[in-house]
């Protein structure tokens, strides 16, 4: 079973808002491209995505089902991989301080991957987790800045009233 966390520097809500938005799915998990939405409204129970995944010269049509979702804090996927079976993956999210403490766990859950899961695939699994959680990071992070950032000034209307002020 592979668990892994991340303390990321957004409150547990800017991480929610992130991990609810199924169009930003493929920019913090490892692997999927082009998400469409399938089923459902995300990230309801029974809620679906569709992706493909390349690896190397191959590219598979995967899929990733919401099994159950606790708003702010939970939300458990099972992800298709087609003949490899399926995979529980869990996102917890817990509040520290400010801050938002993500606890990934993943194991195979149907199908031959779970016969072919050893220490091996555990290690690239964790390797991969890493890098997702970096991306979460990153994608949360900055949002959360962008919503801290006071709005840039109206340089467009102090021009246009400098102008409107000035003597002919």
């Amino acid at each position: 079973m592979a668990i892994r966390h991340r303390l990321i520097q957004a409150t547990p809500q800017a991480v929610w808002d992130v991990l609810a938005d199924g169009d930003a799915y493929v920019q913090w998990v490892v692997g999927p491209s082009k998400v469409t939405p399938r089923d459902g409204r995300w990230p309801q129970v029974g809620a679906t995505i569709a992706y493909e995944v390349r690896l190397g010269p191959l590219l598979l049509d995967n899929e990733s089902v919401v099994r159950r979702c606790v708003e702010g804090s939970v939300l458990e996927l099972e992800a298709k991989a087609g003949r490899l079976g399926t995979a529980r993956i869990a996102v917890e999210l817990r509040p520290w301080g400010e801050q938002c403490l993500v606890i990934v766990d993943e194991h195979p859950l149907r199908g031959p991957g779970g016969l072919l899961h050893n220490v091996g695939v555990e290690a690239l699994i964790q390797v991969r987790h890493r890098a997702m959680l970096a991306r979460l990071a990153k994608l949360c992070e900055s949002r959360a800045g962008d919503r801290c950032r006071p709005d840039p000034p109206d340089t467009v209307g102090a021009v246009h009233h400098r102008r409107g002020s000035g003597r002919a």
